[in-house]
């Protein structure tokens, strides 16, 4: 009797050690980027909250439920892997926020700017700012990136249509590196969103999901 009273005092001693540990662990956070100018950065509230639930399911991560919210001039950016970006409209780096965002990128940082419609032509002129040596060049369909947990031999899904135009993937390579994947004419972040925003087929969204984990799978493994 005295035996199984110590067993079940061990089991549960041990239970509470394991649990202990299981808190211990550190949780992965990414962050979406918060910019001046007056663009929407704030919008796909649903997008990344529904991507990490994915990532963690398939890629068996440990990423925290809901993004961080992190400025492009913040010391803060340095503690997150993966950024993404996103909106519609007007974007300004200030130069020391283009200097904080190099300085990020080429340390090891990965930045996703994901066109919502509307942003290309601001986007394209302040990672000038930022990479004034740089251009952004579209990134192969042999690329890694694409060929992470899952294959996209054709390069980015189509998720939502707007000038007829075939979606890109650009990037730009820091000594060989690929360091800001831009997706255009795509409308990935959308695809991440609960499926009653847009009423996607689920097959789209679930294309746009497996990219979204190929990215944050790309940028976790070249960190």
């Amino acid at each position: 009797m005295r035996y199984t009273h110590y067993k079940h005092v061990f089991a549960f001693c041990l239970l509470l050690f394991t649990l202990h540990l299981a808190a211990q662990q550190p949780v992965l956070k990414i962050a979406k980027l918060k910019y001046n100018g007056g663009g929407d950065w704030y919008s796909n509230k649903t997008s990344l909250p529904n991507l990490i639930t994915f990532c963690n399911q398939n890629l068996k991560l440990n990423l925290a439920p809901e993004e961080e919210v992190v400025e492009v001039g913040s010391a803060e950016l340095f503690s997150y892997p993966f950024v993404h970006m996103t909106g519609h409209g007007n974007v300004v780096f200030s130069d020391a926020e283009a200097k904080n965002l190099r300085k990020y990128l080429i340390s090891g940082g990965f930045l996703h700017i994901d066109d919502n419609y509307g942003l290309d032509k601001f986007i394209r002129l302040e990672m000038k700012k930022v990479f004034p040596e740089l251009n952004f060049v579209e990134i192969p369909f042999n690329h890694p990136v694409y060929h992470q947990r899952f294959e996209f031999s054709k390069g980015l899904p189509k998720v939502h249509e707007h000038d007829g135009k075939s979606p890109q993937g650009f990037g730009i390579f820091y000594q060989g590196r690929l360091v800001c994947f831009y997706s255009y004419e795509c409308d990935l972040g959308n695809g991440w969103e609960d499926q009653s925003v847009y009423n996607d087929p689920e097959d789209k969204r679930q294309q746009a999901l497996r990219m979204g984990a190929n990215l944050i799978s790309f940028a976790f493994t070249t960190y």
